[in-house]
């Protein structure tokens, strides 16, 4: 599959953000104009990376979660869901799922694993649950509880009834005590931030739709919060340290238990 290099595309402009090397001159430039008018963007880039390795380590460690399925991978970098998640429970299994084919290029990255637990990558989109449900089987037992990610993917999902649908259909397929993590970006906090997004998706690149936090938690509908709900990312179980509470970014996350 080939990869496009003459538009931005939003896993590699991320990378860059994060300080990754798996980018493009394309990717380069949409980035840095972006946080020319939002220069908050990096800052919450590395937010949602922290809160992930956040939540993961909670599933793996306080919830005794021992399958992730991380749905949008997007490139690997730092804290990728395998390593933090076997670092607490070596015996973890996690299965990657993505559709840009430079995410495939790169999924050996994604592929180590502890001898004891197991990764896999699917390559599939998150428009075709069924595709993903049924490649993912191989690698997880749905007998037992299953943590879905979804890491600032659905934004990507314009249409919010149809992104509500798709969460649906996936979290109808985990059993009793799997959860659904997801994080994604907000519109509440910055105008400049709005501002930059409607410029990078009329550069050429896949739109994202920010979503106010009200329609991030429709995502949850019938899933039991785990405290603190659904908070900026940098407010989801933070550390406490001598420098207070973390400042808010535009972006909100949270993490729901299927009864």
């Amino acid at each position: 599959m080939e990869i496009d290099t003459t538009v931005p595309h939003s896993a590699r402009v991320w990378n860059y953000w994060l300080g990754g090397k798996d980018n493009y001159p394309v990717d380069q430039e949409a980035g840095e104009q972006f946080l020319q008018v939002f220069p908050g963007m990096a800052q919450g880039a590395r937010a949602s990376r922290a809160f992930l390795a956040r939540t993961v380590r909670y599933l793996a460690g306080e919830a005794g979660i021992r399958q992730f399925l991380d749905v949008g991978t997007g490139l690997p970098t730092a804290d990728n869901t395998h390593e933090v998640a076997q670092a607490v429970a070596p015996e973890a299994r996690i299965v990657y799922v993505d559709n840009d084919p430079l995410v495939l290029a790169h999924a050996r990255a994604l592929l180590t694993s502890t001898d004891e637990g197991s990764t896999d990558y699917v390559h599939a989109d998150l428009r075709e649950p069924e595709v993903i449900l049924e490649a993912v089987r191989k690698s997880l037992d749905f007998e037992k509880p299953v943590a879905l990610m979804l890491m600032g993917i659905l934004g990507h999902i314009p249409d919010y009834e149809e992104a509500r649908g798709l969460v649906r259909q996936l979290v109808a397929a985990l059993p009793s005590g799997g959860y659904l993590v997801i994080n994604d970006g907000t519109n509440v906090l910055s105008d400049a931030n709005v501002e930059a997004h409607d410029q990078y998706n009329e550069s050429g690149a896949v739109p994202y739709v920010q979503r106010s936090p009200e329609e991030l938690g429709g995502f949850f509908e019938g899933l039991e919060l785990v405290e603190p709900g659904l908070v900026s990312v940098t407010r989801w179980r933070y550390e406490v340290s001598g420098f207070g509470v973390p400042p808010e970014v535009d972006g909100y996350g949270a993490v729901g238990r299927k009864p």
